[in-house]
């Protein structure tokens, strides 16, 4: 039997248990472990990975790093080195970083012709973070242009402008997630014009209160009647000891209220589990989600054995009950 045969066919037992669990109102986890990550090959190393698929054919990603770390994909599978975003550096975040060049989860997408990019500057531990917003028209090494703060957060701040992510409504609005720890996940309202703030209102729509209020990291995105909060709960950046996990609550309106399975809210602590550590792969998390002519699919990082943060990519079902599960 090739590897290929026999990945398909795992792969295939393993999205037939996972609808099974769904339709019994079980987590796929209680049906069936986790699938590993997809097959992908090249350049894979990556912290805090977003993939947009790119007009003219393949995939560009973008993760965080000095000037933020660009790959290119023909195929979803093989991935290559680009170069920075800001190969010259981005003095304009130098307040937040301490003078790090470090970058953090850039949220990339293509609208209106041309590439934007969210990204965070910040240092671990800090809520004195800022999101900032770039844009291209080729998505290329150097040719990200500044185009100024976003949103920022200070020390004295119950929440953390960090972890940005642009969902773009079917009726065309534009709304900004993110967040990290403190009083949890933020949500406000963007101009499409400018890709800034519209107004002054900031959304409370997860938080909370067990393990040092660990979440983060959220990908809000649109499917069927809903509206899915993708999000990572517990602890990133320790190698093979992150116990990061993908979570996920939904709701009919983009601002919320978004429950779990069972029906809790994500203010009150809410969500669904759908990927965690499983074998040698340590700590999935900071998910970001996006539709492609197969499937939907997700992209994460995880950690190896030997703590070396990898790209893992993974296609989403849903159940019978429309809740996702990972395969």
């Amino acid at each position: 039997m090739t590897s290929r045969f026999r990945t398909l066919i795992l792969t295939g037992v393993t999205g037939l248990l996972a609808v099974t669990a769904g339709a019994y109102g079980l987590r796929p986890a209680e049906a069936a472990s986790y699938p590993n990550p997809g097959v992908v090959t090249g350049s894979t190393g990556a912290h805090d990975p977003s993939i947009v698929k790119r007009p003219t054919g393949g995939y560009l990603l973008a993760t965080t790093g000095d000037g933020i770390t660009l790959k290119t994909s023909p195929d979803r599978t093989a991935f290559t080195d680009a170069g920075k975003a800001f190969p010259n550096g981005t003095p304009w975040a130098s307040t937040y970083t301490g003078g790090s060049a470090n970058l953090w989860a850039p949220d990339i997408s293509y609208h209106n012709g041309k590439y934007l990019m969210y990204y965070a500057a910040s240092t671990f531990g800090s809520s004195r973070s800022a999101i900032f917003l770039a844009q291209s028209t080729t998505g290329t090494a150097g040719s990200w242009t500044n185009s100024g703060l976003v949103i920022e957060s200070t020390t004295s701040s119950n929440w953390n402008a960090i972890d940005p992510n642009l969902t773009v409504t079917a009726s065309g609005e534009w709304w900004l997630t993110f967040g990290s720890f403190w009083s949890g996940i933020k949500m406000v309202k963007i101009n499409p014009s400018t890709g800034k703030r519209a107004d002054s209102t900031m959304y409370n729509v997860a938080e909370r209160f067990v393990n040092s209020k660990s979440v983060e990291a959220p990908f809000v995105f649109q499917h069927g009647g809903y509206y899915y909060l993708f999000m990572s709960f517990d602890f990133c950046c320790q190698g093979a000891s992150s116990t990061y996990r993908v979570m996920v609550a939904r709701s009919t309106s983009i601002t919320g209220p978004y429950r779990d399975r069972a029906g809790t809210l994500a203010t009150a602590g809410g969500g669904t589990e759908i990927l965690a550590t499983h074998g040698s792969i340590y700590g999935p998390g900071h998910p970001a989600v996006f539709s492609d002519s197969d499937a939907d699919v997700l992209a994460y990082h995880y950690y190896t054995s030997s703590g070396a943060a990898k790209l893992g990519i993974n296609l989403i079902g849903w159940d019978s009950s429309a809740w996702p599960y990972v395969y």
